[in-house]
């Protein structure tokens, strides 16, 4: 889903026209359209682009008989619509607030769905005091304690050892290989890959709840009720922290340590009493609750760092490169606290140009 555009109003100023590369591809488009503008009462002059996102899908906006309508339009085979809308329903039937399909043709990759509305959680928490933003962050982190106590797992696709590990072999591949133009020696490849075995064992130890795989911020809409829930379609089932984790040390806002910790305790308070999975360790010690969300939040940042690097370098999207220093600055922080983890740090100085600190260690 994108980050939203402004909805359409009730008399819209003429449209941002769309442009396809394929004829082919607009010629589906139109003929889809056509098909379903009656039962929905789509007015086509209000068609307009809302927004693209890191994969191939584009999202319009455009006005309906009932409100404003977000149409999908995801070409395969790049995208497979199928998952989203899967999720979406199963979302909807956990009672939490996921955009409702309106009509889908999936094999085509064409979809209509209701509009959440206009504003990020995003761009909310980065304009707002603390007191609106420790409010939102509840919010959100309450509803997914209810998101990992009521949609069901168990037929999701695992977050195996097999993904985790694409996953982090994406950073050697695509930031210290391509961005940085690093290679490796054998002794530091080797070093790598016991901090990939660390990382994997600590997350394929952790109980497995539905994971979004992407819970943060500028996946989430304000909305009634709040949050609006987008960007799900490739959730999994896989460890308990990796959602938690997504949340607290997002993409593309950073939060002091302490309100990190408090978000986190209340998170963990909520998911005992809820009986969210969270095994015997960590559901008696929020200490090693912490260690875990920060290992898997390493995991996660080092994946982004590669996929960072792939927009920019595959997929012409250099944008996204501006937030590496951030991802690195995670990363740093938990290497030089575990010492498990402080291998790493010499293999990100050359690209973080950080100075390790003095800090906590386990």
């Amino acid at each position: 889903m994108p980050p939203a555009a402004e909805p359409a109003a009730a008399d819209p100023a003429p449209a941002t026209p769309i442009t396809w590369a394929d004829p082919a591809r607009e010629a589906a488009f139109e003929a889809w359209f056509a098909g379903v503008t009656p039962a929905h009462g789509l007015r086509r002059e209000t068609l307009a682009s809302a927004s693209a996102d890191a994969s191939f899908r584009r999202y319009f906006r455009v006005a309906g008989s009932e409100g404003s309508c977000i149409v999908m339009d995801a070409p395969p085979p790049q995208e497979d619509v199928r998952p989203f809308v899967r999720m979406a329903r199963r979302i909807a039937q956990a009672g939490l607030n996921a955009p409702p399909v309106l009509a889908a043709d999936e094999a085509q990759g064409f979809l209509l769905l209701g509009d959440l509305g206009s504003e990020l959680y995003l761009n909310r928490l980065q304009q707002c005091d603390a007191a609106e933003a420790d409010h939102l962050m509840r919010q959100a982190l309450q509803a997914l304690v209810h998101f990992q106590q009521h949609v069901a797992a168990d037929d999701l696709p695992p977050y195996d050892e097999a993904l985790l590990a694409r996953e982090l072999a994406l950073f050697p591949d695509w930031c210290v290989q391509r961005e940085f133009g690093i290679t490796w020696s054998d002794k530091e490849r080797a070093a790598w890959d016991r901090i990939c075995r660390v990382l994997m064992d600590s997350a394929l130890a952790q109980p497995q709840v539905a994971v979004h795989r992407d819970w943060m911020p500028r996946n989430l809409m304000l909305a009634d009720p709040n949050p609006g829930i987008l960007d799900f379609q490739d959730a999994v089932r896989g460890p308990v922290t990796y959602d938690v984790a997504s949340m607290l040390r997002d993409a593309f806002l950073s939060w002091e340590e302490e309100r990190e910790i408090d978000w986190a305790v209340r998170w963990w308070e909520q998911a005992r009493r809820a009986g969210v999975p969270l095994g015997e360790a960590m559901a008696h010690d929020f200490g090693e609750f912490w260690r875990a969300l920060e290992w898997m939040g390493l995991q996660r940042h080092l994946k982004v760092l590669g996929i960072f690097c792939r927009l920019k370098h595959r997929d012409g999207k250099p944008a996204y490169a501006a937030d590496l220093p951030r991802f690195f600055a995670y990363a740093t922080k938990v290497a030089n606290r575990y010492a498990p983890l402080r291998p790493l740090l010499p293999l990100l100085a050359p690209m973080s140009g950080q100075r390790v600190g003095e800090g906590f260690t386990f």
